[in-house]
């Protein structure tokens, strides 16, 4: 058995006290792990093994929670990111079933989120939208439910309305080349750009013989 000597908080982080057994200094803990533990305390080697287990569950977890704390992520950048931080799979396995408890890691729901985003500030095709989702390490079957329903005649639309604004001086050879190449590179095929592009054309020149009627 080992006696603790010393509780003592680290300089650089603290929230996490070094620990020392017999007056040396032994391992260091996040103060939640170390929370019932007092100074002359006696711990044996399967004591001291669990403190450390647990202290590795509890920097993984805060390590995810960081992670999280910048926007959604799917389970898998999850998991990346704590690899890339060296923790052991068991480790990362725990920390994702905790997120799931907490209702911070849903892969279907980020995944209706990521496109519902997208719909709303950068429209692009469900071809697009798939692609992203799979990058994001999310299987088909989650991706197709939340690509379900989607009108890509009408996210073009959106799409193109907005780059038309830039493109109302332009001709209609010129207004179709650069709005086609804009829609084909979120994605949308070329049936869905040519209808698209032929419909805002007409929408926007219509608004302007309007506009030039009432000021003649």
């Amino acid at each position: 058995m080992a006696k603790i000597t010393a509780i003592e908080p680290q300089k650089h982080d603290p929230d996490r006290v070094n620990i020392h057994l017999d007056g040396n200094y032994a391992f260091g803990l996040t103060r939640i792990t170390a929370t019932w533990l007092k100074i002359g305390q006696e711990l044996s080697d399967d004591k001291i093994a669990s403190l450390q287990a647990e202290d590795g569950r509890e920097r993984a977890y805060q390590q995810a929670m960081l992670f999280l704390s910048y926007r959604a992520r799917s389970e898998s950048e999850i998991r990346q990111n704590l690899g890339k931080h060296e923790f052991p799979q068991d480790v990362i396995e725990q920390t994702l079933e905790r997120l799931r408890e907490n209702r911070l890691a849903d892969d279907n729901q980020f995944a209706r989120a990521w496109v519902e985003n997208r719909n709303t500030f950068r429209p692009r095709s469900r071809r697009a939208l798939q692609m992203e989702l799979r990058q994001k390490g999310l299987s088909d079957e989650t991706s197709q439910s939340a690509l379900e329903g989607l009108d890509e005649e009408a996210l073009a639309y959106e799409a193109g309305l907005k780059k038309a604004r830039r493109l109302q001086s332009e001709e209609w050879s010129e207004f179709r080349k650069k709005l086609s190449e804009h829609l084909a590179r979120r994605g949308f095929p070329y049936s869905v750009i040519a209808s698209v592009v032929s419909r805002i054309w007409k929408e926007t020149h219509a608004e302007q013989q309007l506009d030039n009627e009432e000021n003649t």
